[in-house]
């Protein structure tokens, strides 16, 4: 693993000088995991956090009932677990990676220390966090707010969005774990696709779904 280059994809470290990515690469520690495998479970002390290098992680929470929900996927170089880094406590929700996954770990008292020297690290960090809180946002609008089909079918156009604007799509989880991340079941999320196709707006081939239909989807 270069972490130098890995680093300077991420967009909390790529308007680094090259001497503050240095240090940062010297703190951070390679961890991997299998496929299923936990990285941290609510509640742990939040002693540090991620980088993802290789791979794919779901940040999830557990129901009283057992009943798992999906907060966000993430994938190669997209950090995650970064909050206890400042406010210091228990992480929030719970981590498991759905492959393969090779990290990078930021210990918080180092990292921590390199913010002191370097406030600029901290600045790019709260533009990420910024961000992702606008993310959360949206999908506490999309789960308040819109029905199912709407929710899959802004799902559908940012999929498109992250795989270069393909017209077809490649579902890089279960339909499952698809169906929670959109406060769903699987047997509603079948109904769904099955009529968006009848409809024309959609064609799926397992995980592959081509967009027939962008401003439909727009319009659900």
């Amino acid at each position: 693993m270069n972490k130098r280059e890995i680093l300077k994809k991420c967009a909390l470290f790529n308007k680094l000088p090259e001497k503050q990515i240095d240090d940062i690469a010297q703190i951070s520690f390679q961890k991997s995991y299998g496929r299923g495998e936990a990285v941290f479970f609510e509640g742990d002390e939040g002693n540090g956090f991620y980088l993802v290098a290789s791979g794919k992680v779901k940040i999830y929470k557990m129901s009283p009932g057992g009943k798992e929900h999906i907060l966000h996927i993430f994938g190669p170089v997209e950090p995650f677990g970064e909050v206890p880094v400042f406010h210091g406590q228990p992480f929030p929700a719970s981590a498991e990676c759905l492959s393969r996954t090779e990290t990078l770990f930021f210990p918080r008292d180092s990292f921590v220390g390199l913010i002191h020297g370097n406030p600029s690290i901290a600045l790019n960090m709260l533009a990420v966090l910024s961000l992702r809180l606008r993310r959360f946002t949206t999908q506490i609008e999309n789960l308040s707010l819109k029905e199912v089909p709407a929710r899959l079918a802004e799902y559908l156009l940012y999929l498109q969005e992250e795989q270069n604007g393909k017209e077809t799509v490649e579902l890089e989880i279960s339909k499952g774990q698809l169906a929670s991340l959109l406060g769903t079941i699987p047997e509603t999320l079948s109904r769904i696709l099955a009529k968006m196709s009848e409809e024309g707006l959609i064609a799926v081939n397992g995980r592959r779904i081509t967009l027939l239909d962008r401003e439909g989807l727009l319009f659900r």
